[in-house]
């Protein structure tokens, strides 16, 4: 599975992003989708997982209300809406994938990784 990323920037706190991800080889509907970010001199977290069939989504509190990702099967993509940013919220930002239809909630469970993207948020 090859996962390729964009979207980050630079963006003022309050803030919003959208980070986008191209999946391609391995069917789609059989990819369970993540974001994880990498915050400097911190562990990575999952900010945001959907299942494959995408009835199913989760998010850490820190993120919650705030971040919304959704997939579109056309485009064989997944998507993070980043809205009322925080400096905290600066990272580098990586879509990932596992192929099974269960949700991910730990960087460990996912086995294919984008480049990473980054993301920084001024007060």
């Amino acid at each position: 599975v090859q996962l390729q990323a964009s979207g980050g920037g630079s963006v003022q706190a309050g803030g919003s992003l959208r980070l986008s991800c191209v999946t391609s080889g391995r069917s789609f509907g059989t990819l369970a989708l993540g974001w994880i970010r990498q915050p400097p001199g911190m562990e990575r977290e999952v900010v945001a997982a959907i299942s494959a069939s995408g009835k199913t989504t989760f998010y850490p509190d820190s993120v919650k209300g705030r971040f919304t990702i959704s997939r579109d099967t056309a485009e064989n993509s997944v998507y993070l809406d980043m809205s009322s940013l925080k400096p905290e919220d600066t990272a580098v930002y990586y879509c990932a994938a596992r192929v099974n239809i269960w949700l991910h909630t730990t960087p460990n469970e996912y086995h294919f990784f984008g480049q990473g993207t980054l993301v920084t948020v001024s007060s």
